[in-house]
């Protein structure tokens, strides 16, 4: 009943305050109606008597002339007629002719009436002319006629009062007629609706309709929601969804991310599933040296980031296998198992060979020379060659059937990394449906402009939108990619919740910052710090209290070598007290020698090197040390334990590993780590000393700064980052994606009737029909 109330009472006070404005309009209405009425009747009355009058008049008998308009007034409206002589004097008037009134205020207007309040109430006075016509001569035109007076009849108004109060009785009973009505219709229609939404809010509470109950195979023997509450079936299943993350995330916080916890999370959230890595650089290369063959890891941060996750996980790795002795390592199906002796086999990888064209095209040419320098600003023109694009297509077909071919099971977990493969999710997806398929993009997605200058920007977009989860390192690249899919692109975009339907398949779009191996390999670790400060002077002749810097790169034109050689130049310029004290040793790893970009860029790093150096003859210790070389893993921490600092000033970079690789080295606490603004790691590390590394003078200042730092300052700042670092590990990277793909596989496994996307579909389906 008080339910009922609430939709009574607001619906009468409106009917009410609808009625008190509609009485005031109803009453100038009718008053308007009657008054025209009225002079209508003026005009008849005047018109009928105007002869006899005349007639009554010019015999000047005034007694006659009362009696007779005392007749006339004998009708119950009419209430006085008065006659006005023309030449003036005293008006000949019934004795119900208002005192107060007299002929010369009275408007000779005939068109006009007069609604006056006088001693007897309310009257409307009409005035007309009365005109005598004068007979014109034989032959001639009719004339106007001689004016006698004036005609004035006061017609009684109290019987619209009368009726005004009449209407407004039935107006108000109208009214409370109409609010009963309206009101029984609409208790009896809640009443009978009420008993259903319970009865669905019931069934929600108790999960019904929501998400479909263990043991039902279908979605006919168990409805959706009622069209009434299906948005708020909607918002609670994104309510559970919304809890189960960050349920998920606050167990995230709580345990430590290691390679078994990694495996403790796939047996529980994906037991039994296939895991596949896909990468163009493989994690171990064999390399013949003379009659031998060594085992080389690649200076890569992809190859530093999954190699863990890959021994976690057991799965296969399939990557181009480039290295010299590669095809003598690999059994008949071209598959060797990592890692290498003495360690124990965790996973295998298998090796894709490439011809030589098909090498120069796809790799040189269309990622290193097109998509390389489009995505990163570093002020290099990409270079676009239709036969490099068809060497693209061609590889990312052959991996997609190398993929189908090492499948195990029809709906595999495939992460496909990096940008040598944008078309090869699609091209899985059209071979293995049901795969799940994770995509990251490694390095940073340019804004809409600067990839529409690709002649082959909409194919890029739909082979990644072949993906279920695409991830990048930072939401900026996220809004990037979403904002370019928009642009370029007819699909449904959803900025919410960072999805992409397109071709009826829905992707996500994630933000998964990268990371490295937590706690380090103990092998990597095994040296102390002071050994490793003592042998890396005593490799390069340095005395024992000579500072150093260290950079660790591939030698690329995006890793802002030449600025960080010119910012160690200006340090020496305005402190000349580090000069012969201070030395900065750059490992730069040779990379895609076949390009001339790349060919030009070595030149200049060797050239500005060694200007630098012979402009100060006079310091005994090389201001600049540059070792183009490979390193392997061991000998590069060996360096990062060793260094009073490292130096990170990548032009742009997507997340950039060298920096927490450095981090992660210092189990002593010591060292500054000089860290880009244009990095990701830097929205990560802020503790770094964050520098603009167009700014010459910025980063020498920064360089002087971690050179005269505190021991107790570099502690804290070093304590901060390795415990972010630990927290937010490359277990933690692939785990979240891996959970994410777990829990869009069970979604997807829902019938389509209780997902989001089965409503949205029935919807378009509706619409089409109508």
């Amino acid at each position: 009943m008080r339910l009922s109330l609430r939709f009574v009472v607001p619906l009468f006070l409106a009917l009410g305050i609808f009625a008190y404005a509609a009485v005031p309009l109803v009453d100038r209405l009718m008053l308007r109606w009657f008054s025209r009425d009225l002079d209508i009747r003026s005009n008849l009355i005047a018109n009928t008597i105007e002869e006899p009058l005349q007639t009554l008049i010019q015999s000047g008998n005034r007694r006659r002339i009362v009696q007779f308009f005392t007749r006339l007034t004998q009708d119950e409206r009419l209430f006085a007629v008065a006659f006005c002589p023309a030449e003036g004097g005293e008006a000949i008037a019934t004795p119900t002719f208002p005192e107060e009134m007299n002929c010369a205020e009275l408007d000779p207007d005939p068109t006009k009436s007069d609604l006056r309040q006088t001693s007897k109430g309310p009257v409307l006075v009409s005035v007309r002319p009365l005109v005598v016509a004068e007979q014109p001569p034989a032959g001639a035109a009719p004339s106007g006629g001689a004016a006698l007076g004036q005609l004035v009849l006061v017609h009684d108004m109290s019987f619209i009062a009368r009726r005004s109060r009449e209407t407004r009785e039935y107006l108000f009973l109208f009214f409370v007629g109409l609010g009963l009505t309206v009101a029984l219709i609409t208790v009896v229609i809640a009443q009978l609706s009420w008993r259903g939404w319970v009865q669905g809010m019931r069934a929600l509470l108790r999960g019904q309709r929501v998400i479909l109950p263990p043991g039902r195979g279908g979605s006919k023997g168990f409805p959706g929601p009622p069209p009434e509450l299906g948005p708020l079936a909607r918002d609670l299943r994104a309510l559970i969804e919304d809890l189960e993350a960050d349920h998920r995330s606050r167990d995230e916080e709580q345990i430590a991310w290691t390679p078994a916890t990694l495996r403790e999370i796939l047996h529980r959230e994906l037991r039994g599933q296939e895991v596949m890595v896909v990468s163009n650089r493989e994690p171990y290369i064999h390399m013949k040296r003379g009659n031998d063959i060594e085992v080389w890891r690649p200076a890569s941060g992809l190859v530093t980031a999954l190699e863990p996750i890959m021994r976690a996980c057991s799965g296969t790795w399939i990557a181009h296998g480039s290295g010299t002795a590669d095809r003598e390592t690999v059994d008949k199906h071209d598959r060797v198992s990592l890692p290498p002796p003495p360690e124990a086999p965790a996973y295998r990888l298998r090796r894709v060979w490439l011809t030589p064209e098909e090498e120069a095209g796809y790799y040189y040419g269309f990622a290193n020379e097109g998509l390389w320098p489009l995505c990163h600003i570093a002020h290099v023109r990409p270079v676009f060659r239709t036969s490099d694009w068809e060497q693209y297509v061609s590889v990312n077909r052959k991996f997609a059937r190398t993929i189908v071919a090492e499948a195990q099971s029809p709906d595999p977990i495939v992460l496909v990394q990096d940008y040598h493969f944008a078309l090869l999710p699609r091209m899985i997806r059209q071979s293995l449906p049901s795969a799940t398929i994770i995509s990251f993009w490694h390095i940073p997605w340019p804004n809409p402009e600067a990839f529409a200058i690709c002649p082959w920007r909409e194919e890029l977009l739909d082979g990644l939108l072949g993906s279920t989860i695409l991830g990048f390192h930072t939401q900026f690249h996220v809004n990037n990619f979403v904002d370019t899919v928009d642009r370029l692109l007819e699909a449904r975009v959803d900025r919410e919740m960072f999805a992409v339907t397109y071709r009826g398949k829905p992707t996500a779009v994630r933000r998964y910052p990268i990371s490295v191996e937590w706690p380090p390999a103990p092998e990597l670790l095994a040296k102390p710090v002071e050994q490793c400060r003592t042998v890396i002077r005593q490799r390069h002749n340095l005395p024992p209290e000579q500072a150093v810097g260290v950079g660790v790169e591939r030698m690329d034109y995006t890793k802002g070598i030449e600025e960080r050689l010119r910012a160690v130049e200006r340090l020496l310029e305005l402190e000349p007290q580090w000069i012969g004290k201070f030395t900065f040793i750059q490992i730069a790893a040779p990379t895609r020698i076949h390009i001339e970009e790349y060919r030009n860029y070595e030149a200049r790093i060797r050239d500005l090197a060694m200007r630098i150096n012979q402009r100060f003859p006079e310091a005994t210790q090389p201001p600049i040390i540059l070792k183009i070389e490979h390193h392997q893993p061991d000998q590069i921490f060996e360096y990062y334990r060793g260094a009073d600092l490292c130096m990170v000033t990548s032009l742009h970079d997507g997340m950039n590993l060298v920096a927490k690789e450095f981090v992660a080295a210092r189990d002593d606490e010591r060292g500054v780590l000089i860290l880009s603004l244009f990095t990701g790691a830097a929205r990560e590390l802020p503790e770094a000393l964050n520098v603009n590394p167009y700014d010459t003078d910025q980063c020498a200042a920064s360089l002087h700064l971690a050179l005269m730092m505190s021991g107790a300052e570099q502690r804290t700042r070093m304590r901060l980052m390795r415990g972010l670092i630990q927290d937010f590990n490359v277990f933690r990277w692939a785990g979240r994606m891996l959970m994410d793909a777990a829990a869009m596989r069970r979604r997807e496994r829902l019938p389509d009737a209780f997902t989001t996307r089965g409503t949205e579909r029935r919807k378009r389906a509706a619409f089409d029909t109508a």
